[in-house]
């Protein structure tokens, strides 16, 4: 899952990610789940070893060996119906994506990796399905999810509000992330407003 836009994150490809990742029927589906933020740094050992951690339910120590923590993973796989995100992948190096894809190919057809990121160039050395591209939310989209938030379910009593709000939407741009943070922030002041 990428961005229509790679210059900008905060489109929601982790919020969509996370509600299908937390959703009972594909918790049911899959005999183990993992969920590794990736960011800027692409170790392979460490990224490895949280998803390791995450389907054994235990510390792994921190030896620095990837073969052995590829077989134990490769191990703890077989045979398992395995949904794993890689969450916000940066990395554009095919190489350190091969040696972290080795333990996957034991589970045939069971195993479905997620991977949210910026940019065309990361979907394109990981994919194997065609790339997902989320698009900014439409204004009036951006603007009923802003003003159920920001006034609550009866929003037609501060129609008074509605020409101010409208201007703070548009700047979001219909990224999703702007919408829910300015959003958390009127909801901020409206507590520190009425607390007072």
């Amino acid at each position: 899952m990428c961005d229509s836009n790679s210059q900008h994150g905060g489109i929601g490809k982790t919020t969509l990610t996370q509600l299908v990742y937390k959703d009972n029927s594909v918790k049911e589906h899959f005999d183990l789940q993992a969920w590794v933020c990736v960011s800027d740094e692409f170790d392979v050992f460490k990224v490895m070893k949280t998803i390791l951690e995450e389907v054994s339910s235990a510390t792994i120590s921190d030896s620095k060996n990837l073969n052995l923590l590829q077989l134990t993973l490769n191990e703890k796989l077989k045979g398992k119906k395995f949904l794993l995100v890689l969450d916000d992948v940066r990395n554009e190096n095919s190489t350190d994506w091969e040696m972290l894809s080795t333990p996957f190919k034991v589970g045939e057809h069971g195993i479905v990796v997620i991977v949210t990121t910026r940019t065309d160039d990361v979907a394109s050395i990981m994919h194997t399905i065609p790339t997902h591209r989320l698009k900014t939310l439409l204004e009036e989209d951006c603007w009923l999810l802003f003003a159920k938030h920001a006034f609550g379910i009866n929003s037609d009593a501060h129609s008074k509000l509605e020409v101010i709000g409208r201007k703070i939407v548009k700047k979001s741009k219909g990224l999703l992330l702007a919408a829910k943070t300015i959003r958390s922030l009127l909801q901020a002041l409206n507590f520190s407003i009425c607390g007072r």
